[in-house]
């Protein structure tokens, strides 16, 4: 087996890696293997990379043949005892299985069995359609964010040259196959920025300015809208824009802005304990039985949950979940739900931050499913 040590000189990362874990316990990790199934092949490459005196260094362990996979194997587990926290590109479903298993293979103890760890692939995947991206490979990640690389074969094509190698031991394959699997590491070093979007979708806001505008529609009817400016931590790689739920968003660098419809209307507030309540028909609301008792029995009927609520007319916003009660809808069967905009809410911007963060990941999760 064979093992190299290369620094990446003046290499700096352009996301806040130290927010989820300190550097020094962090092991970034990639798998080159002969083959997609672990029963029939095997590891030749273990890369890894790690921060050390202010540098990042990438680590890499070679297998010769397929007699060295237990011997890398061995020195891997060895080395990432130092190391509590994994960072890897689709690991989850390829690279931490398949090292498993090729354990168990070996009869070797796992060390990073149950380490902490973060899939980028996973928390990028998910909004692979609202980004626009064709597919969520790491050379597609690189492309999106400008990174260029050496390298230009694929993980498959190079077990070819591996094959080759095992039987010449060539030293430019030798390079070519090491090089291959640097730029998978780096790659990984260089694409954190990504995870701006994740975060973006996934962490608080912060309401700068909140105004409302009326304006007419395409057929002259007045519209009521609600815009919040927002920023938030990290910066986003490329702007971003979308809409959804009757919603417009979009941001670049560090703010953003969002656009909400006011509606204007009579909605409902359903009663939860509809057995305690009376509906009167001409009124077309419930009533509790306490004050109902004194409605003579021909204006009032038990009440069901689909008619025990009271009306209101007021302007309200969307929201998606319970996020603020009272919640408000058009009819029992509706899952649109709403909430009163109220002149103390529209006095709170920490309810407007807390209210920009909710609609954005509920639009963002909408544009990200291909059936909605």
């Amino acid at each position: 087996m064979k093992t190299e040590n290369t620094t990446l000189n003046n290499f700096e990362l352009n996301y806040p890696l130290e927010k989820i874990f300190p550097l020094s316990d962090i092991l970034f990790l990639d798998i080159e293997t002969t083959g997609f199934l672990s029963s029939s092949s095997y590891i030749y490459m273990i890369g890894c990379a790690f921060y050390y005196s202010g540098n990042w260094i990438v680590k890499q362990f070679f297998a010769q043949d397929r007699d060295d996979e237990k011997a890398i194997l061995e020195e891997f587990f060895d080395f990432a005892k130092g190391f509590s926290f994994l960072i890897h590109y689709n690991g989850n479903s390829f690279d931490l299985p398949f090292i498993k298993n090729r354990a168990l293979k070996h009869d070797l103890p796992n060390t990073i069995d149950g380490m902490q760890g973060l899939d980028i692939y996973r928390r990028i995947n998910t909004y692979r359609n609202l980004l626009k991206l064709p597919d969520c490979k790491l050379k597609t990640i690189e492309m999106f964010l400008d990174i260029n690389r050496e390298d230009e074969y694929s993980g498959g094509e190079l077990i070819e040259i591996y094959n080759e190698y095992t039987q010449s031991h060539d030293f430019s394959s030798y390079q070519t196959l090491l090089l291959h699997n640097s730029d998978d590491i780096k790659g990984m070093l260089e694409i954190l920025p990504i995870l701006n979007y994740y975060d973006l979708f996934n962490s608080s806001v912060t309401a700068t300015k909140v105004s409302g505008s009326v304006y007419p529609d395409m057929n002259g009817i007045t519209r009521k809208e609600l815009t919040i400016n927002i920023s938030f931590d990290g910066s986003l790689p490329h702007p971003l824009t979308f809409m959804g739920r009757g919603c417009y968003f979009k941001a670049a660098g560090n703010s953003g802005t969002l656009v909400v419809p006011i509606y204007e209307e009579e909605l409902k507030f359903f009663y939860a304990n509809y057995k305690d309540y009376y509906y009167l028909p001409l009124e077309d609301m419930a009533l509790h039985k306490s004050v109902a008792t004194f409605v003579d029995n021909e204006f009032r009927t038990p009440a069901k949950a689909s008619n025990c609520y009271t009306r209101k007319l007021s302007e309200f916003l969307p929201q998606w979940s319970p996020l603020f009660t009272p919640f408000y809808k058009r009819d029992y069967g509706s899952t649109d739900l709403f909430f009163e905009l109220t002149d103390n809410l529209k006095k709170d911007r920490n309810a407007f931050s807390i209210y920009a963060s909710h609609v954005i990941q509920a639009v963002a999760l909408q544009k990200s499913d291909p059936l909605a």
